[in-house]
């Protein structure tokens, strides 16, 4: 029997195609690149100085419709979030950001989209309810701070793990907290770009380096944990 609740389900999902078809049918990507931002980079700045509370607000937002929809762009909204906030305010303004779409695209996954993600990540699906059980929430810290496993996967199957939602969350946004800071930080030099000269700075090369060398520093530091949990535990 075709009940309301399966009637819901099946709306949230068409919805969901139907967003990510237009993003891709309309021209709305071509607004998402960096070569864009650094065009239009006066005019953003202006009107984030001239409306501070609604510019925020609407970046929060376009961040967490896209990030929840799984289409890529995160790490673009980031730099740009860096070049227009600055390191401290991007931070917070990202994070927050960030980890609200990642919830959304978990409750998708976990409320609308389950049998889609179990067909289609299942070889994550095995692995992940694994660790899941092994180590509890710092496997999760461990997949959000190493960023071996795409985020946007993370985001779907860990829905199908007996994982709570406010443990989810909060370990996502402590897990995400580095990377970001490393990410706002770049978008901040990089947006001080006025020419290609400026590639050569000292503060945009340190930037970049320090992010190239993020992933391997944290997941040598993850291993070194797991090491000691499971020691401990022994």
């Amino acid at each position: 029997m075709f009940s309301a609740k399966n009637f819901l389900k099946l709306a949230l999902a068409a919805t969901v195609i139907i967003c990510i078809a237009l993003f891709f049918f309309l021209p709305l990507n071509e607004y998402l690149s960096f070569e864009y931002f650094q065009r239009q980079r006066s005019a953003i700045i202006d009107l984030y100085l001239a409306h501070p509370t609604l510019f925020i607000a609407t970046y929060i937002a376009i961040y967490v419709v896209l990030t929840g929809l799984s289409i890529p762009s995160a790490t673009l909204l980031t730099l740009i979030g860096g070049a227009v906030f600055g390191v401290a305010t991007g931070t917070v303004v990202v994070l927050s950001a960030s980890t609200l779409g990642a919830v959304c695209a978990f409750i998708l996954a976990r409320y609308v989209l389950r049998d889609y993600v179990q067909e289609k990540f299942s070889n994550y699906l095995g692995r992940i309810n694994r660790g899941v059980a092994e180590e509890g929430a710092f496997y999760l810290f461990g997949l959000r701070v190493v960023p071996v496993v795409p985020y946007f996967v993370v985001n779907f199957v860990m829905a199908l793990t007996p994982i709570r939602l406010w443990t989810y969350y909060w370990v996502t946004q402590l897990g995400m907290l580095p990377g970001t800071v490393l990410y706002v930080n770049s978008g901040q030099q990089l947006g001080k770009l006025e020419s290609a000269s400026g590639i050569l700075s000292w503060t945009l090369i340190l930037s970049l380096v320090a992010l190239g060398l993020f992933p391997l520093v944290a997941k040598k530091l993850v291993d070194f944990a797991r090491v000691r949990i499971r020691s401990d535990r022994d």
